[in-house]
């Protein structure tokens, strides 16, 4: 494996952080970069109410729960650590990206001029697809939307209108709301429309969903599942029967990849 010797030298000596995608909770989901990181990190602070630290025990370095901290508190920790040259790493559930709240840290970083990188992970959107054992597009979906609903921290969603639209829809931070997604959707696609939910995707406790959106409601609170689920709602879930036009005859450059 080829590693960057002279780089991990330099952070070392004078201190980064790395902003870790941790992915949906399977340890060996983890890229090998994520993982040679954690190696060597002196700091590893991660939100315990999303990754239990026995997920971390065979990493050396200092552990430090996030869950109830303020930013504040976060970036004194790390701006401490990274004065002492040490390498941190911020662990984030899922794939930084993707409501990660990453930026208001890196601006705080960025302010301080701190060295920083940001390591993608599986997100428990793509974990859950996996689950499922399905594709989120096909060749008749012009794609995918990930989107929350309104709740504290959201004043207005669009899922009516997003619902217009020829796309699956995936719903993250919302499970708690599944009567309100249901409807907001069905006003538009109608009750049969097809909807998943994939509680802790890849996790040993794993729970998956697969019906409509009028028996979705019922089944998610027989489970008692109000946390920590993907919701996915569209005719992708069941599979499709078209041919791709990445294998059929004639398609010209890029066949068959």
């Amino acid at each position: 494996m080829l590693v960057n010797a002279s780089a991990m030298k330099n952070d070392m000596k004078k201190g980064k952080v790395y902003f870790i995608g941790f992915g949906p909770g399977d340890p060996e989901l983890l890229t090998i970069k994520a993982y040679r990181i954690l190696e060597r990190s002196d700091l590893i602070i991660y939100p315990g109410s999303l990754i239990e630290e026995n997920f971390l025990s065979e990493f050396s370095g200092e552990k430090v729960d996030s869950y109830g901290k303020r930013l504040e508190d976060i970036i004194e920790l790390i701006v401490k650590a990274v004065e002492r040259r040490k390498t941190v790493a911020r662990i984030q559930s899922g794939d930084p990206s993707v409501f990660g709240a990453i930026g208001e840290q890196i601006r705080e970083l960025k302010r301080r001029k701190i060295d920083f990188e940001v390591i993608p992970g599986v997100s428990s959107v793509f974990a859950s697809a996996a689950s499922l054992k399905t594709e989120l597009t096909s060749p008749e979906l012009e794609g995918i939307v990930i989107v929350r609903p309104r709740g504290k921290t959201l004043n207005k969603d669009h899922l009516d209108e997003i619902a217009k639209l020829p796309l699956t829809i995936v719903v993250l931070l919302g499970v708690d709301k599944i009567d309100y997604i249901a409807e907001r959707i069905a006003s538009v696609r109608g009750w049969s429309e097809p909807c998943a939910v994939v509680y802790q995707a890849s996790r040993r406790d794993e729970i998956v969903l697969s019906s409509n959106l009028e028996n979705i409601v019922e089944e998610v609170k027989k489970h008692g599942i109000e946390r920590t689920a993907t919701v996915i709602v569209g005719e992708a879930i069941k599979g499709y029967i078209e041919r791709s036009y990445l294998y059929g005859k004639g398609c010209g450059y890029g066949c068959g990849l």
